[in-house]
């Protein structure tokens, strides 16, 4: 992973310095709460329903586990016992005094780690497929392309202060893993007939009030055009970006607005003029940067295929967990290792000091000092010897994260929601939890399969309800709570907004509408292989309306 330079760690020193004068000026009265806002909101603080929030970026959810045991000495210094991981591959404390959040700082900056722009109307972190590095079908790794947009984007002095937040997400991989086509701009690394790098642009996705795929504008830009290309693309987004009205205001309104041809011309007369100039990358950069992120050298374990299959055959909760929660690696003597946020009845993304400290420890000494936040609240080892799944395994069980449901119906996403969210209009963990419960039998979760639950509690999307394979959005009537369904969503290389299929459901109805949702796909599949996704783009809404609402759906349209 990549490490500070003299230059990062003075900047980061430096911008936590300055941020605890402005704290200690706000709690003297100097400054006002409105003149404090955009500054706290640059360095991550947000002020919640119940308390601040302080977010922390995880620089394309990779962390060590130096990294992550700061994480839980934060946790359990400032905050109350745990941390939630989000699905910016970023962790989030909901409890910290603002008083001490310049000490918090300055306990990360100590290992690397800060939490500038988190927030704000700036380029975010850029997040990127969390097997990054690792897997079978990955073309290149992305993060050393993240990095170079972190590095420029960071503190930009023509884009910290955007129309709205700008979200980039990387994969390089022929599976999306990064939701790339719900972000401002999305890149998919390639290669072309030469076998050059290179990628292949999206622009203007995004969720939210306005859910929209981000359109093609590039099949094919050259590696060394990464930074003028983007630059150009910002450049045509700040300028013509709606201010007048953030509903309206994120690059998918201006791209919807203007149309994708005639925008895609205008950043292309932008990138003709700087497509030569400093923003340039030179080979030799990218090379540096890229050895921060070479494969560890991974020792030959073939003796773990044998040791895997009776370990498997001795105790089937391994097994189960082996199929679920490990995925192939390029070096057939490892996998990548999934490790569950979501325990049965549990809150999803949140993890306790303990937890962190324990994957901490395994990570140390099973995966090459090497942890992954995905976008799917979870955390990965991404380089597992199969013959250390095992001791991974009990490690994990000993730590209650030992959760074997990576990609099915309890795997659920989850913002905060009303529990401490002051934008949020419904409830997003106690529905969730009810779920997880209903459905938490194993053999009921294997039953179903992949299915993508994610729940947003309000409009704002932060639980990605819009690419759930079914979505739940909570919503506030005549003063009460609702819950409007979604189906059909996916966030991954084929990418769908989900439809709306009729009216909401009250809390204490919505997890029987999941169940009669499921079990109606249980019912119309075609064979125990046809996914739920699958099986909804082959039959429609109309199936499942009638199921929910009877023979009848003008009930449904009465949303």
């Amino acid at each position: 992973m990549y490490r500070y330079d003299e230059f990062d760690h003075a900047f980061v020193a430096e911008r936590v310095a300055q941020f605890r004068d402005q704290v200690e000026r706000r709690l003297s009265g100097e400054l006002s709460e409105d003149a404090f806002k955009p500054l706290r909101l640059m360095n991550g603080v947000y002020l919640q329903l119940h308390a601040y929030m302080l977010r922390i970026a995880i620089p394309y959810g990779t962390l060590s586990s130096r990294q992550m045991r700061m994480l839980a000495h934060v946790a359990r210094t400032y905050d109350r016992g745990y941390g939630h991981f989000t699905t910016r591959q970023n962790l989030q404390f909901n409890w910290p005094k603002l008083s001490e959040m310049p000490d918090a700082l300055s306990d990360l900056a100590s290992v690397e780690m800060h939490a500038i722009q988190t927030s704000g109307n700036c380029i975010r972190n850029v997040t990127a497929d969390h097997f990054a590095g690792a897997a079978a079908d990955e073309v290149a790794d992305p993060r050393p392309y993240a990095e170079i947009l972190r590095q420029w984007s960071s503190v930009h002095p023509e884009f910290s202060f955007l129309p709205r937040k700008f979200k980039i997400a990387v994969t390089g991989a022929e599976r999306d893993r990064a939701a790339i086509q719900v972000h401002d701009i999305g890149l998919h690394l390639k290669k072309n007939d030469k076998g050059e790098i290179g990628f292949a642009v999206y622009v203007g996705g995004g969720q939210g009030r306005t859910p929209l795929v981000a359109k093609l504008i590039r099949d094919f830009l050259p590696e060394q055009d990464l930074l003028s290309y983007t630059t150009a693309i910002m450049r045509v987004y700040n300028l013509h970006g709606r201010r007048d009205n953030k509903y309206k205001a994120r690059i998918k309104i201006l791209v919807h607005e203007t149309g994708t041809e005639e925008l895609t011309r205008q950043v292309e007369a932008e990138f003709d003029k700087l497509r030569d100039t400093e923003l340039k990358l030179p080979e030799a950069d990218v090379q540096a940067i890229s050895t921060y992120f070479a494969l560890p050298a991974l020792p030959e374990r073939a003796e773990g295929w044998e040791s895997l299959a009776r370990w498997k055959k001795a105790d089937p909760d391994f097994a189960r967990w082996v199929h679920q929660n490990v995925q192939p690696h390029k070096n057939p003597d490892y996998g990548m290792v999934t490790i569950s946020l979501k325990p049965i009845g549990g809150i999803p993304g949140d993890a306790s000091d303990a937890q962190m400290e324990a994957v901490a420890d395994i990570a140390e000494e099973y995966a090459f000092d090497e942890i992954r936040v995905s976008h799917e609240q979870n955390l990965i080892l991404p380089h597992v010897a199969l013959a250390d799944l095992e001791a991974v395994y009990r490690g994990l069980v000993a730590a209650g994260l030992q959760t074997a449901n990576a990609g099915l119906i309890t795997d659920i996403i989850a913002c905060p929601g009303l529990d401490y969210c002051a934008l949020a209009n419904a409830r997003s963990i106690p529905v969730a939890q009810e779920i997880s419960r209903r459905f938490g039998s194993a053999e009921r979760q294997a039953e179903i399969g992949e299915l993508k639950i994610k729940i947003s509690g309000c409009i704002n999307a932060c639980g990605h309800h819009h690419v759930g394979h079914i979505g739940l959005l909570g919503v506030e009537k005549k003063g009460a709570e609702l819950y409007q369904i979604t189906l059909g969503g996916s966030g991954d290389e084929n990418t769908s907004i989900g439809e709306i299929i009729g009216r909401g459901f009250e809390p204490d109805k919505v997890t029987d509408a999941i169940e009669t949702i499921v079990d109606t796909y249980l019912g119309l599949r075609l064979d125990p292989s046809e996914t739920f996704l699958v099986a909804y783009r082959r039959v429609g809404p109309q199936p499942f309306k009638t199921a929910l609402y009877g023979a009848s759906s003008s009930a449904a349209e009465a949303a």
